[in-house]
């Protein structure tokens, strides 16, 4: 099994945009191409404080998303993005309210599941 893990971020003002979009749009899109090998996904938030507001408490300052996928092989993430298969997927409407975002993928094979690891 290949994860395949991206990572971008928004301001927090934009974060529920993105989530949004991300989970109404872009993963059902994707799991309507019925690709071969392409087992689902996982959509991860993580808020990012920094500085400090009124009162000396930190602030949020953006927010972090993570997606990661699931795959049979590269050949699959291949039939997923092309043969430069590390290269993000992140279409128009989620671009729009990101921040930045990392401009290829990380691709692991899995040694261990949660269903090897867990007590018995």
């Amino acid at each position: 099994m290949i994860v395949r893990i991206w990572r971008g971020w928004t301001t927090p003002d934009n974060a529920d945009a993105y989530e949004s979009i991300v989970s109404t749009q872009v993963l059902p899109a994707i799991a309507e191409r019925e690709l071969p090998g392409y087992h689902g996904a996982y959509l991860l938030r993580r808020p990012l404080a920094g500085g400090e507001g009124e009162g000396q408490t930190e602030v949020e300052v953006e927010v972090e998303f993570s997606t990661i996928m699931y795959f049979d092989s590269l050949d699959a993430v291949r039939q997923f993005v092309g043969d430069d298969y590390e290269v993000a997927h992140v279409p128009a409407q989620a671009r729009a309210v990101l921040a930045r975002f990392d401009e290829r993928s990380a691709h692991y094979e899995t040694l261990l599941t949660p269903q090897d690891t867990r007590p018995r």
